[in-house]
């Protein structure tokens, strides 16, 4: 009787923990999984990457039991939050912390768990980022129509979030590959991950002119909204690494037609691509420096810079890796860097906010 008296009392600091805060995990496993793939190889880079995927491992554990705690002692706050158009499109996040986690448990963490441990990580939570993401892609956007009431104005590019993950489902499916038996296995999960890319591409292809008609109409977004058009780089950057990894893994598995395809296609879909991420980047840039200039402060929003940017690195990295040139591989770089600046900055400014319980503070 004591334990059930006092285990709400122990969960009162999740109440407002929402689905948000799996951006945090998402922008971590990112640093480590775009760094792990990087053009240049120095002593020490790849330990340090590895060691960023185990944070963002720990941190997922922690938010899934932290969000559970929430769910099960305010479920009136978690309906709240599916009910509230800017908040619930961000059950996309937990799809994309999943997704991304497994892949870097695939890409570095074999280093310490050993290959098969890793490759069984990365199928459950592949398995399960998936699934969710496809249920979010379409769950959401139907609350959006039938039981959420937006404004013509307040379009954002938040929407994006619940659509675009079964795109990071299509950009690590690949990593897969080459662990299933060859065969019908292997041009099954290709395939399947190929159309998810056509799912989603198609999706933000409906989206982006809504926001774009927003921001020309309507103006500026509100001060602490401003980063979240870092996340119109989402969809671009991981279009775009997803048409390379198709590249890397469809020799073997498809026939060579369809396999050369896949290459031509990498690049032919990719730079372009890249372009208007590269464009749409200079835009946001200047949009949150206007917006820092008239007093915008941290929010959780921060952590728009992280995956989105991220998402672009790995784009370049897979453009440097089939066109062999150099500019991809230096953008590459250049963007890493940014990536890991932004990422610095949002971790630290939310250390500081959870233990201050700013963060975790009802909303104003």
């Amino acid at each position: 009787m004591v334990t059930v008296a006092h285990s709400p009392a122990r969960a009162v600091g999740v109440r407002h923990l929402g689905p948000n805060w799996y951006a945090a995990v998402m922008g971590t496993a990112i640093v480590a999984n775009a760094g792990a793939t990087l053009p240049v190889r120095f002593t020490g880079l790849r330990t340090v990457c590895t060691a960023v995927w185990a944070l963002s491992f720990v941190m997922l554990v922690a938010l899934l039991v932290a969000r559970a705690l929430h769910w099960a002692h305010h479920r009136d706050q978690a309906r709240a939050h599916l009910l509230d158009p800017a908040v619930a499109p961000f059950y996309g996040c937990l799809s994309m912390a999943l997704l991304a986690v497994g892949a870097g448990t695939l890409l570095l963490g074999q280093d310490w768990i050993g290959l098969d441990a890793a490759v069984a990580v990365d199928v459950v939570l592949f398995v399960a980022g998936t699934v969710i993401g496809l249920v979010a892609a379409v769950a959401i956007p139907y609350l959006m129509v039938v039981r959420h009431r937006i404004e013509p104005g307040q379009a954002s590019p938040v929407w994006l979030l619940p659509v675009v993950a079964p795109m990071v489902s299509a950009a690590v499916g690949p990593l897969l590959v080459p662990h299933l038996p060859a065969g019908p296995w292997q041009q099954t999960l290709l395939l399947a991950c190929y159309a998810m890319f056509g799912l989603i591409l198609l999706a933000t292809l409906v989206m982006l002119p809504v926001i774009f008609a927003r921001l020309v109409t309507a103006g500026p977004l509100p001060l602490m909204l401003t980063p979240t058009l870092f996340l119109v780089l989402g969809p671009l950057g991981q279009s775009t690494t997803a048409a390379n990894k198709f590249a890397d893994v469809a020799g073997g598995v498809l026939p060579a037609s369809y396999a050369h395809g896949f290459t031509a296609f990498a690049v032919l879909y990719g730079v372009p691509v890249m372009g208007f991420a590269l464009l749409w980047l200079a835009l946001a840039v200047a949009m949150v420096v206007r917006a820092r200039r008239e007093g915008m402060g941290f929010a959780m929003t921060w952590w728009a810079f992280t995956f989105p940017v991220g998402t672009c690195v790995t784009g370049a990295e897979g453009l440097g890796k089939h066109t062999g040139l150099a500019a991809f591989d230096a953008l590459a770089i250049g963007l890493y860097v940014l990536l890991c600046a932004a990422w610095a900055v949002a971790s630290v400014q939310t250390a500081r906010g959870l233990l201050s319980g700013r963060l975790l503070a009802a909303p104003k």
